[in-house]
């Protein structure tokens, strides 16, 4: 004989067969609405209550009438008082019965929004503040960090620039690695065999090879190398580019910064301090073409001749932030940019102003560089920052 199994509303139907269910989200449903009109009958029906319920429903399954009815009986009667009510509710809700002497009532909720203001403190409201009848309180709080992430910093003020150069301060930078010729222990198989450890740990064992060991090449980080441009088509963006390479300098080893505009100036030791504002005080004083003209071309001539061809430029990843503006000749920025690119592992390109709807690169040195640049990406707010760094360890 087949047993009774809940209709589409809950009620069991005594010719129903066996079957089984074909929602997963059935038992959620009928624990809910069953919460409900117990709720609504005058019991107390906690979320962990509903919770026990619900998952005693996914066990027992809703088939059989006895295990439905003891199942809600043991996880949401909390006293042995409320077992009137409960089976009256479980006659209406699962039987389908009509309700004898129970006045089911669902009170309306009332629930209260509470927003921040701009002098709001943060702490939680007095307890005996608001009226103990009304429901509960919804606080939603405001942050601007979020919409600062995105905010291109030509139009942040004071304030927003210094909240996003805190912000630059918890970066955090991961450093695209290298194979070196030193072989150190692997931690799997290889097809370099260790022979001197396996013979070691040949003879714990009497001198059979239980264990193989093996060798592979280590992995040192690669040099980072940044070139700022802070001429003066630079000047809204070019104070968070230094803050962002401070962070770099700080945050990981093997990062060199220079800026460019009419001249090359190293900064890497200026922008090693740990406190961010002396750092830039002192990147400012040693930058003596800050908001000046702009010469990439031969900037760059002077990079590659003294610190990057033979040196730091060699297999590292460098990063160029500069809007392209050049008032040199193209060819000599083209010709740089090719020598560059030869000894580097990546060349990045940041633009501020990509991000600008119809944006071409136009510039003539803009276009002069592109085809030497192996990722050309955004650089006006935080998150475009955010990218970069992503864009530096891969």
């Amino acid at each position: 004989m087949a047993k009774p199994r809940p209709g589409p509303n809950g009620h069991f139907d005594e010719g129903a067969p066996l079957a089984s269910d074909g929602h997963a989200n059935e038992p959620e449903r009928l624990a809910s609405a069953f919460s409900s009109v117990l709720r609504g009958a005058g019991l107390v029906v906690t979320i962990r209550r509903v919770m026990a319920f619900t998952e005693a429903l996914r066990l027992l399954g809703v088939a059989s009438r006895d295990d439905v009815y003891w199942a809600g009986k043991a996880t949401l009667v909390g006293s042995p008082a409320d077992i009137g009510v409960y089976d009256r509710a479980f006659a209406v809700f699962w039987e389908g019965r009509e309700p004898s002497g129970m006045v089911v009532e669902l009170p309306p909720i009332s629930v209260t929004l509470a927003t921040d203001t701009d002098d709001d403190s943060g702490a939680a409201p007095p307890a005996d503040e608001g009226d103990p009848d009304t429901g509960p309180t919804l606080r939603v709080r405001y942050s601007d960090t979020e919409t600062l992430r995105h905010k291109d910093f030509a139009d942040c003020s004071d304030a927003e620039l210094a909240e996003l150069h805190s912000l630059m301060g918890e970066l955090r930078f991961q450093a695209a690695t290298r194979r070196t010729r030193r072989a150190v222990r692997a931690k799997r198989f290889s097809r370099r065999p260790d022979l001197r450890r396996t013979i070691r740990r040949a003879l714990r064992t009497g001198g059979e090879a239980i264990r193989r060991e093996f060798l592979t090449n280590d992995r040192k980080p690669r040099r980072l190398v940044l070139l700022l441009d802070v001429s003066g088509s630079m000047e809204p963006y070019a104070r968070a580019l230094v803050r962002f390479a401070h962070a770099a300098v700080v945050g990981r080893t093997r990062v060199e910064a220079f800026t460019i505009g009419t001249r090359l100036t190293r900064v890497t030791r200026e922008l090693s301090s740990r406190d961010p504002d002396a750092g830039l005080r002192a990147a400012a004083d040693s930058v003596q073409d800050w908001s000046g003209g702009t010469r990439l071309g031969a900037t760059l001539h002077e990079f590659n001749d003294r610190w990057g061809v033979r040196g730091h430029a060699r297999g590292a990843v460098v990063v160029i932030c500069s809007d392209g503006w050049d008032r040199g000749t193209p060819d000599e920025l083209a010709e740089q940019m090719a020598r560059l690119h030869l000894v580097t592992h990546r060349l990045v390109w940041v633009n501020p102003l990509k991000h600008t709807p119809g944006y071409a690169p136009l510039a003539r040195g803009m276009a002069a560089a592109l085809p030497h640049v192996d990722d050309f990406i955004e650089g006006h707010s935080f998150d475009s920052l955010e990218h970069l760094a992503a864009a530096i360890a891969a």
